[in-house]
């Protein structure tokens, strides 16, 4: 007999650990049944917190035996949320009746090491926890106890995740005012991807409207276009959480872009010089990002209030220089390792982060704290050959940088003895601002100085 497919041992299913300031959760969905198998790295449940929503994989291969709460239950992190049944061969299937033995031996684990996909924050703001005086209650997802209020659910019962219920508090949406959202979620759930279409829209359902009325203010007209005939592609997680970021940015930030050309041919000619001995002495190859980098921490140390973020009405200028690098996925994602405390830091050591996180985007090994904490973002646009581009902010900061690509051109050059014409490798900056924090003559004052320091 083949004992190695009845090893088996069952184990404490804890709910990880999702965040610094995360103390609970809650329990949106099961993508594994009771009885059911599962291979390791398959998602078990998916968990919604007030910043993010989460899935979390199993740790191994084996069998779902009990589920220790249920859909829309809040649950606090660290406590068991199901047993599972390791086992050392193939996943093996069992009842749904099967539970685990009182007086059995069991192994606990915390286990507390889950690797979380990677995922941009919508926002994290602080909760008073009070809801509006009247009918029409404002969401408030946690009161000052630390209980849900009314376990998520509005007026009508209808459930909803922390996130939605953050966002709208926010935007100080009531429970009837997001019941009247139209929900694409599983079960009807309302989506955060929902609520944000439906504040870009106007928030056309704000005020209920009489069934006899004539309607009144400004409605979404129903336009109907046609979109056209194709092989449909569902987006994937990370694609939905990008394209939920970049509309929340455009909505809350009146975005503004400025535009410098830099003449890069001193650089390029220093690099092309010096990129062999650098790498010979250093072991790091050379590229134009950390001396990008570089030239921007300058720059904000120059003009600090460039890296800053707003607070409601409170401009909070940072105490450090954080920079993040945006990087191009294989899956044609986006994220954003960030670099911390650049200012501390020489071209050698900026030239070998830039490169280790490069490498483990590419490889999807990026760790969570290596894509937060950032307060000035770079794109460089110029990689995929374009000459410039208007880059969206990556909330919750005031400006981002776009270079375009370094090409060659014939420039009048000014020179005491009279102009000529030479060959330059020229650059263009693009530089998207905040326009509540950042004014016109700050924005092209710091775009300039950054193109004055690569120029020398």
């Amino acid at each position: 007999m083949n004992d190695k497919n009845k090893t088996s041992k069952k184990i404490d299913f804890k709910l990880p650990k999702m965040g610094e300031s995360i103390t609970e959760g809650t329990i949106l969905n099961w993508l594994i049944d009771e009885g059911h198998p599962f291979d390791e790295g398959d998602i078990l449940v998916e968990v919604g917190t007030d910043k993010v929503d989460n899935e979390v994989p199993a740790p191994f291969s084996g069998v779902l035996i009990e589920k220790k709460y249920q859909a829309k239950d809040v649950v606090k992190i660290g406590e068991v949320i199901a047993t599972l049944k390791e086992t050392s061969g193939k996943s093996e299937s069992t009842t749904p009746s099967e539970k685990p033995s009182k007086n059995s031996n069991e192994e606990t684990s915390s286990l507390t090491a889950f690797r979380r996909k990677g995922e941009q924050k919508v926002s994290s703001l602080r909760r008073d926890g009070r809801g509006a005086s009247g009918g029409r209650r404002e969401v408030s997802p946690q009161r000052g106890d630390g209980r849900g209020a009314s376990e998520g659910r509005g007026a009508s019962g209808a459930f909803y995740s922390p996130l939605v219920e953050q966002i709208a508090k926010d935007y100080h949406i009531s429970y009837e005012e997001l019941a009247r959202i139209p929900a694409t979620g599983a079960n009807d759930r309302l989506r955060k991807s929902d609520i944000f279409k439906y504040i870009e829209d106007g928030r056309p359902a704000q005020f209920a409207q009489p069934a006899s009325s004539q309607p009144q203010g400004f409605q979404v007209p129903d336009l109907k276009f046609d979109i056209g005939k194709g092989q449909p592609v569902e987006m994937d997680r990370m694609r939905q959480m990008i394209a939920d970021h970049m509309v929340y940015s455009k909505h809350v930030s009146p975005h503004v872009t400025a535009y410098v050309e830099a003449d890069m041919t001193n650089l390029v000619n220093w690099r092309n010089k010096n990129k062999a001995d650098f790498q010979k002495r250093t072991g790091e190859k050379l590229s134009f990002t950390p001396l990008f980098i570089q030239a921007v921490t300058k720059a904000i140390q120059d003009f600090p209030k460039i890296n800053s973020s707003l607070d409601n009405k409170t401009i909070i200028v940072k105490d450090n220089i954080n920079i993040g690098m945006a990087t191009a996925l294989s899956s044609g994602n986006l994220i954003v390792p960030v670099i911390k405390n650049t200012d501390q830091k020489d071209l050698e050591q900026l030239a070998k982060e830039v490169n280790c996180l490069a490498a483990k985007a590419r490889d999807n090994k990026l760790t969570n704290d290596e894509t937060k904490g950032g307060t000035f973002t770079i794109s460089n646009v110029g990689t995929f050959g374009s000459l410039m581009g208007t880059p969206i902010i990556n909330q919750p900061e005031a400006a981002i940088l776009a270079t375009g690509i370094i090409k060659k051109r014939a420039e009048v050059i000014e020179k005491e003895e009279g102009d000529t014409i030479e060959i330059r490798s020229m650059m263009y900056l693009s530089l998207s601002f905040d326009h509540r924090i950042v004014d016109g003559f700050l924005a092209g004052s710091f775009l300039r100085r950054i193109a004055d320091y690569l120029e020398d």
